[in-house]
């Protein structure tokens, strides 16, 4: 991880890695994120990114999130945009109890896409499905 201080440590990153936290609604927006988060000067992770949509049902879902959360467990903070849903509300109670930074961002596309960062009282619940 980035924090760590052994200054010999031939793994340590060179910036800060932020796990890219976001609901399905969101999906279409991943390479958006992705690049919003390195020209801020981070380095990136999303499962979005790396299983797609929950590598098209073909894996356990619950293989999946136990994945997803090893990510967040590596990752130094978690920037959550858009509207939270619960599986987002899930990755966000794991940050805390890592005590990681949390940024918030609201989407707005007008065009491009573009993140403005908000509050976490400003954040907006996805609202439940029902099957």
């Amino acid at each position: 991880m980035h924090h760590n201080s052994s200054e010999n440590d031939r793994y340590q990153t060179e910036r800060p890695i932020v796990f890219a936290a976001m609901s399905k609604r969101s999906f279409y927006l991943r390479e958006h994120i992705i690049k919003f988060i390195l020209e801020q000067g981070y380095t990136p992770t999303c499962a979005f990114m790396m299983f797609s949509y929950f590598l098209l049902d073909t894996v356990e879902r619950r293989k999946l999130i136990r994945a997803n959360n090893d990510l967040i467990k590596r990752s130094d903070e978690l920037w959550v945009f858009g509207e939270i849903s619960e599986g987002v509300q899930k990755e966000i109670e794991l940050a805390e109890v890592l005590k990681q930074n949390i940024r918030y961002f609201k989407v707005v596309t007008n065009g491009d896409a573009m993140f403005v960062e908000i509050k976490a009282s400003e954040t907006v619940r996805e609202p439940v499905e029902t099957v």
